[in-house]
């Protein structure tokens, strides 16, 4: 134990950050804080609805199997070596330096699409709050402040940035699953069969409905960025991982059957509406908790957003380290032990662009929802990678058994469902292409990864030695952890 300790010590003070300071509880509540569970009942689960209509909760039921499946395979890594580049450099081990290039440069879109995603809900919940007490402010100037507390968090200190998720997270997840007990008593507990027999729902409606539910889940990998920070990494780590799929998964099944039937017979459309919740609440005779959970749907915003600038931060550090980024993004800060330059860096790109859209008069529940969808495809792209890699790496280690592969191809051919659902089948009614413009966004992914690619074989030409350092530093990571007992 005191080898492995002195190991991840070493480990540590090579990338400049602060080393063995977060217990298990912290570490989930980095994965908790991007998830953000908060965020989906109280107001994003109507974009949901508008897509998947009484099939919504199979789809986060179809999310939780898939989701469940990559968790298997980030494990087959996160047991045996941890590090900040997370499932970068888990990739680049099992399937070379492009794939692991094409992996840091969407997990890096995809944790800066969802802090920008949970800005917008920060400031539009913000507005709203506030507005009950007579203080208008400007969109702008509320995403400005949410961006700028966070960045403070997030460049300060990571454990006061944990310990501070942690405790909001919780508060709002008792409140909601008390607000839904008394929603779902409040109908007499009753079933709802139009959701359990899929009522007016075909298989289009549930695999574009994935793309929004995986980004409800999205960011649940982002405990691996800890690798530095967490204590006993090879063991808390992978709990994290699989420990917050599960408990999102269950929570977000039973509060959306529950809202959906909530909203039955009530002539108002869940998929219109911005406070669920507490609409809810007012006709169950208990406003003031649709008040308290609008409140700790604000605090929750705001810690995803802290908690999607963390890893995005820390994976930027690692690739600039390996020369992908410009070498002030490898800086850690002397005293706080935080990568401060890259976290600077992605507080600022996560405000600019928001503020960007609210200029041209794009309202912030629907930059919530183009910004979200378009984060999942990063992700999306990346839990296929780590899937693949995985069976490679273990192969490669000799560790490779039948039930491995199983999970490689179980895991891909769930994230297939939703990448069907976004893009859609020519002449198919069953799979229709999404409405614009959702229709538009994987094919800007698209671009971007063009892009990215490009300027990665450019590095490339100029500095031969780049893809070799590149595998040499990850390399180094596996070898510290080497022999250590694994998850």
């Amino acid at each position: 134990m005191n080898r492995e300790i002195n190991s991840h010590l070493s480990h540590s003070s090579i990338h400049g950050l602060k080393p063995n300071c977060l217990s298990f509880s912290e570490v989930l509540a980095q994965s908790f804080a991007v998830i953000a569970p908060t965020t989906i009942p109280a107001s994003n689960v109507g974009l949901i609805v508008a897509l998947s209509g009484n099939g919504s909760w199979l789809s986060f039921l179809i999310a939780l199997i898939g989701l469940l499946l990559v968790s298997i395979n980030i494990n087959q890594f996160a047991s045996r070596s941890a590090s900040p580049g997370s499932l970068y450099s888990y990739i680049t081990q099992g399937l070379g330096a492009t794939a692991g290039v094409i992996c840091g440069w969407s997990l890096v879109l995809a944790y800066l699409f969802t802090g920008m995603s949970v800005l917008c809900g920060f400031a539009n919940f913000s507005g709203i709050f506030i507005g009950h007490l007579g203080i208008h402010a400007s969109s702008i100037t509320l995403l400005a402040i949410g961006a700028g507390i966070s960045w403070y968090a997030a460049y300060k200190d990571v454990q006061l940035s944990a310990v501070a998720m942690l405790w909001l997270e919780a508060a709002s997840l008792i409140l909601i699953g008390v607000l839904c007990i008394i929603i779902w008593a409040h109908k007499g507990f009753a079933i709802d069969m139009n959701q359990l027999t899929l009522s007016g729902v075909n298989p289009g409606n549930i695999a574009t409905g994935l793309v929004l539910v995986m980004f409800g889940f999205s960011g649940f990998e982002s405990a691996t960025s800890l690798g530095d920070e967490a204590k006993k990494p090879l063991k808390t780590i992978p709990k994290a991982v699989m420990g917050s799929v599960i408990l999102a998964g269950l929570f977000f099944i039973s509060t959306t059957y529950i809202e959906v039937l909530g909203f039955s017979d009530t002539g108002v459309s869940l998929a219109k509406t911005e406070e669920p919740l507490g609409f809810l609440s007012e006709k169950a005779g208990v406003g003031f908790l649709g008040q308290l959970v609008g409140l700790g749907a604000l605090f929750s915003f705001f810690a995803c957003i802290l908690g999607s600038i963390n890893p995005a931060a820390r994976i930027a550090f690692l690739m600039a380290r390996h020369g992908l980024f410009h070498a002030c993004l490898g800086n850690a800060h002397s005293a706080n032990r935080t990568p401060h330059v890259a976290v600077t860096m992605c507080s600022f790109l996560t405000f600019i662009i928001p503020m960007i859209m609210s200029l041209f008069q794009i309202k912030l529940f629907e930059c919530m929802g183009y910004l979200g969808a378009i984060c999942s495809y990063g992700f999306l792209t990346v839990y296929i990678l780590i899937s693949v890699a995985a069976p490679v790496y273990l192969h490669k280690i000799k560790k490779l058994r039948p039930i491995d592969v199983m999970f490689s191809v179980l895991a891909v051919g769930f994230m297939i469902i939703p990448v069907i659902g976004s893009l859609g089948i020519p002449g198919n009614s069953l799979f229709p292409a999404p409405e614009a413009p959702y229709n538009l966004f994987p094919y800007l992914f698209m671009l971007y990864l063009i892009v990215s690619c490009g300027w990665f074989f450019m590095q490339k030409r100029r500095s031969p030695h780049l893809v070799t350092g590149m595998r040499e530093r990850v390399a180094e990571i596996h070898e510290r952890f080497a022999g250590k007992n694994h998850y």
